[in-house]
């Protein structure tokens, strides 16, 4: 199953998080199920919507441990992660996850969307 987690600015749109989605799904295929952080989720729970995609939250606390393949900065410092949308993915696809690439990035660099894929999806 695949497992799409998303890293967005403040004041992105739906749509940027779809065109990061999109990417995605080009690169490695149909997405299952879409993950958010628990603290950061209005613009995926619209995606999901409108993607008729269940919708799982994760807690953003455990994001420290987990090893992402990009390491950016900005992230680093603000979030404490490499990549918010990997780890999100990884978070959410749960135990024996693995990325299947570095995040895509929106057009406007306003979303970013990572894909985990793990055998079983333990909450779907």
């Amino acid at each position: 199953m695949k497992v799409a987690g998303f890293g967005y600015r403040k004041g992105a749109r739906v749509d940027s998080l779809a065109e990061a989605l999109a990417l995605a799904v080009e690169a490695h295929g149909d997405i299952d199920c879409l993950v958010a952080g628990s603290r950061k989720r209005g613009a995926v729970e619209a995606l999901g919507l409108r993607r008729n995609l269940q919708v799982k939250l994760v807690d953003e606390g455990v994001f420290k441990e987990i090893s992402t393949m990009t390491q950016s900065e900005a992230s680093l410092r603000e979030k404490g992660t490499g990549s918010f949308a990997e780890a999100v993915a990884l978070a959410g696809a749960g135990r024996d996850a693995r990325l299947l690439g570095p995040r895509m990035v929106s057009k406007d660099r306003m979303a970013t969307c990572a894909v985990a894929e793990v055998a079983e999806v333990p909450w779907l």
